[in-house]
Parts: C-alpha cells; sequence; structure tokens
C-alpha cells in the first residue's frame, strides 16, 4: 500500500499539519509532546512540531525495518523509477514547499529556497536512473569456479538532516539509500523540520508503507536514540564537527558504518592573474552569502594576491553593499536571516574577536532591514576582517555565519600552506588563467571538493565530500551510492 497524500492549500495550512506529527509506517503519527519552532524573520512561533522520544523512535525503526523485506526484494529498476517520481512530484509542488522552507530557515525564497527544492528534485531524479547500476562483478579466480560478487543493501539506514540546507541533504541520504534497496528513517532539523516533513510525504506517495519515514526531535534524545538502535545498520549525518564525534561513536559502539559531512573554513585563492569581476562573483557565491553564511563550503577564507587586494576588496564592498537584506518572502531579498539566536550570539561573538585583535579591520557591509513585523535580532550584515594572523579564531574556525577573512599574500608556496593550515578539508577553490599553475594547486590543496574559477554548490553526480575534521566519505556520487548503501558479498561456485 502506498501513501495518499493530500497536497496542503498554502505554506501556513502545511505548517499546521505537521503540528506535533510524525510519518512512521505510511501514515501521520501524532506525538503528545511538541517543541516550538520560531520564524526567525519575525521571532513569532511558526507551528510545533513532534518532540519524539526513545519510544517513538523505536517505533520508525521498527516501521523500517517490518517494510525492509519487501523492498529489498523489489527490482532495483522499479525502486529507481518510484524515486525519481517523486523528484517529479516534488516539483510540481515546488512553490509551496519552497515557501515553508523560507519561512522556517529564514533563508531568501528567490535567492535560495525555490533552488534548493528543485536540486533536491533534481537529486531524485539522478539517482532514481541509477538502480541498473547496482552491479557486482565476475572474478577470475579459477576456471573450474564461478567466483563473483553482489551488491545488498545495508537494511535500516538513519539519515540525520541539518537546518541549514535540510531538503538538498536530506535527498542526498535518502535517495542513493532507497533506490540501493534499503528502508530510512530521516530525523529532521528541530529549527526547521516541516518542509522536510512535506517534502517526504510527497515521494511517500510512490513508495510501499514504512520504506520512508520521519521523525522529529531533540538531538539528545530522539537523535541519541535513533544512532544507538540496534537494528539500524547505516548512520549518515550532516552537521556540526562536535555532534559529528558524537554520532561516529555511536556506530563505533556498534561497529556499524558510519558516513559524516561536517564543518569547513574553505580557502579561496585569488591570483595575480586572476579575472578580477569573476573571483569577485565567485567570492559573494562561494561565501554563501545570500544564506547568510551559513554553509560547510563556504569560501570563509579569501587569500588575494597583492597585486589585486585592493581592487579586489573594494570591488567586493561595492557589491556587498548591494544586496539587500531583508524579509525572506520579499522577492526584492537577496539575503534573509541567521537561523537562531543561538548562531546569531556565535557569529557576533567571533567578529567581536576580531574587532578586539590589535591591527585588526572589520568592515560591515548593506543594511540592516527595517519593518513593524520583523526582528532585528537575527539579520546579520555581510563583513569582511581584514589583517588577522593566520592562528586567530576566526581563521580557524568554522564562524558559520556572513563573515569571511580576507588575507594578502605574495608567495605562491607561502599561500597554498595557508589554505592547507586548517583541520578542515572539504573545499577549495583557484582562481587563475595559468593552466599550469591550476593543476599544481588542485593537486596539492588539501580538500576533498576543489574547483577552478567557480564556486559551485553540491551538485548531482560529482562526487562531494571532504577530508580530516570535515567528515567520512562521499556524496551526490553512484561511487557513494555503491560505497555508503550498499554492502558487497563475494561468492564462489565449484563447477565440479
Amino acid at each position: 500500500m502506498t501513501y495518499n497524500f493530500t497536497p496542503p492549500a498554502d505554506a501556513v495550512a502545511a505548517i499546521a499539519a505537521y503540528r506535533n506529527l510524525n510519518l512512521v509506517g505510511g501514515a501521520r503519527v501524532s506525538v503528545d509532546r511538541g517543541l516550538d519552532v520560531l520564524n526567525p524573520a519575525t521571532g513569532a512561533v511558526l507551528g510545533q512540531a513532534a518532540a519524539s522520544d526513545v519510544a517513538e523512535t523505536e517505533a520508525a525503526v521498527a516501521a523500517a525495518k517490518v517494510a525492509g523485506a519487501v523492498w529489498a526484494a523489489t527490482p532495483a529498476r522499479e525502486r529507481g523509477k518510484a524515486v525519481a517520481a517523486g523528484g517529479r512530484a516534488l516539483l510540481e509542488h515546488f512553490e509551496i514547499v519552497a515557501q515553508v522552507l523560507a519561512r522556517e530557515t529564514g533563508k531568501a525564497i528567490r535567492t535560495e529556497c525555490r533552488g534548493e527544492v528543485k536540486t533536491a528534485a533534481d537529486i531524485l531524479e539522478f539517482y532514481g536512473g541509477l538502480g541498473s547500476e547496482l552491479k557486482g562483478e565476475t572474478i577470475p579466480f579459477s576456471p573450474r569456479m564461478l567466483t563473483m560478487t553482489t551488491r545488498e543493501p545495508l537494511g535500516v539506514v538513519a539519515a540525520i538532516v541539518p537546518w541549514n540546507v535540510p531538503l538538498v541533504l536530506m535527498m542526498l541520504k535518502i535517495a542513493p539509500a532507497l533506490v540501493a534497496g534499503n528502508t530510512v528513517v530521516v530525523k529532521a532539523s528541530e529549527e526547521a523540520p516541516f518542509a522536510t516533513f512535506l517534502a517526504a510525504e510527497i515521494l511517500m506517495q510512490f513508495l510501499p508503507d514504512g520504506v520512508l519515514n520521519v521523525i522529529n526531535g531533540t538531538g539528545a534524545e530522539c537523535g541519541a536514540a535513533l544512532t544507538a538502535h540496534a537494528d539500524v545498520a547505516k548512520i549518515t549525518f550532516t552537521g556540526s564537527e562536535a555532534v559529528g564525534e558524537t554520532v561516529y561513536k555511536a556506530g563505533a559502539a556498534r561497529i556499524v558504518p558510519v558516513s559524516l559531512e561536517l564543518g569547513g573554513k574553505s580557502p579561496m585563492i585569488v591570483c595575480d592573474d586572476a579575472h578580477l569581476d569573476k573571483a569577485v562573483a565567485g567570492a559573494i557565491s562561494g561565501m554563501r552569502f545570500t544564506r547568510q553564511g551559513q554553509s560547510c563550503t563556504a569560501s570563509s577564507r579569501i587569500y588575494v594576491h597583492e597585486s589585486l587586494y585592493e581592487d579586489f576588496l573594494s570591488a567586493l564592498i561595492k557589491e556587498l553593499n548591494t544586496l539587500k537584506i531583508g524579509d525572506p518572502l520579499n522577492e526584492a531579498t537577496d539575503i534573509g536571516t541567521i537561523i537562531n539566536a543561538k548562531q546569531a550570539a556565535v557569529v557576533a561573538g567571533y567578529v567581536a574577536q576580531a574587532e578586539g585583535t590589535e591591527g585588526a579591520r572589520v568592515i560591515r557591509c548593506g543594511t540592516l532591514p527595517e519593518g513593524a513585523d520583523l526582528t532585528p535580532d537575527l539579520f546579520a550584515l555581510p563583513t569582511l576582517l581584514l589583517d588577522l594572523p593566520e592562528d586567530h579564531p576566526c581563521v580557524q574556525n568554522e564562524i558559520f555565519g556572513p563573515v569571511a577573512v580576507i588575507q594578502k599574500w605574495s608567495d605562491y608556496e607561502d599561500v597554498i600552506a595557508k589554505a592547507n593550515d586548517s583541520r578542515y578539508g572539504l573545499a577549495a577553490t583557484v582562481w587563475t588563467q595559468n593552466l599550469s599553475r591550476a593543476l599544481d594547486a588542485t593537486s596539492r590543496l588539501n580538500a576533498g571538493y576543489v574547483q577552478v574559477n567557480q564556486n559551485l554548490t553540491i551538485q548531482p553526480n560529482v562526487s562531494y565530500g571532504g577530508f580530516g575534521r570535515s567528515g567520512l566519505g562521499k556524496e551526490a556520487s553512484l561511487e557513494a551510492m555503491l560505497a555508503h548503501f550498499t554492502r558487497s558479498k563475494t561468492i564462489v561456485i565449484a563447477m565440479d
């Protein structure tokens, strides 16, 4: 039996419909405890999401386990067709999903939310076409033996998603897991759960009951219960470095595979021959300023050659001053809000450290919005930090806000060393018209996702993932599906 989805009338109705609900076993299940979800732009309570405890978490895992046998036995191409159909259906409802997303995340609907929904749908369609690629190999071990490998699903997958790009990051986890024959329990972000639930219901129309389940709750209660559950065969997590450590330990305690996409402090190296206008535009897009800098891949360490430094800085400030900060639902808005007061305080604290550093300069760009319905607390100006020492916390730590460190360089070997002087290794970019230098830099930069003369976000079919404290494993590719959501079995058959 598949899920009967009734489209909500609008975003407000959609949010109200998920009051204290989980999606378990192909049904909406009420929970008698809730968590307030705030609208970051107004400070008002947007809605209430379920506060799931151990019992609700166990129910979701049990439903996924029951559904697993039938789903794993479904032909892989049929599984893929179902997932791809979900992607097409998500596109049909993309505006209402984007409206929900903008309300709960504070991200601007025009510059961020609509694009996120479309990318999420594209991920579903991409993985939906890969069912035929779940192949094994034959091995020339002996002429009188048929030796081969097969790919099998792991079982129940726990997928824990963050609040900054919840739909894209959810689909990067559930789409390959489902096509590979696993069932899934998603733990939504308690900061921004509603678009996750809505997108899941759209997809559930095409899946047997219990194949996809979504629960909400705190990390300490719901998340911990999920990662510790004996029937969870795989954990995939995107979030902070500190929580990633906890998740990794939970997987290690049961010896189950864990994939982690954690923090970043990504360098952007602008060489003396770089195209200035393109590099400035790349800094704005790469720093994810329209996402308030709330991105693991944000180019938050920008190293500019001394010959371009002043022109680059002037042009960057000029462009940042043109970006409109305001109501996320206003079509004129470029930049919305920080997600919550806790994160806003973290961002402000780092900027204060820079201001208290001798010789450093802090440049704030743009204008804070005014409006009777808007609260100024969570709106933050794009901020540039200049002339900081390399060991400064603002240079070394992930700020996760609209704050970029700009550094001047003159020696190529020195800037490569500085770019690699980080515990993170998620992403990096190089801006140069010299092919030899580009190839040299890409081979030497300690990052899992390196680009030249561009600063794209996650793209389906482009392997994505970092080194070091940025996490374990890859996403967004066929290889990621095979490595993280299947297990390889070796079969040897005697011919005599």
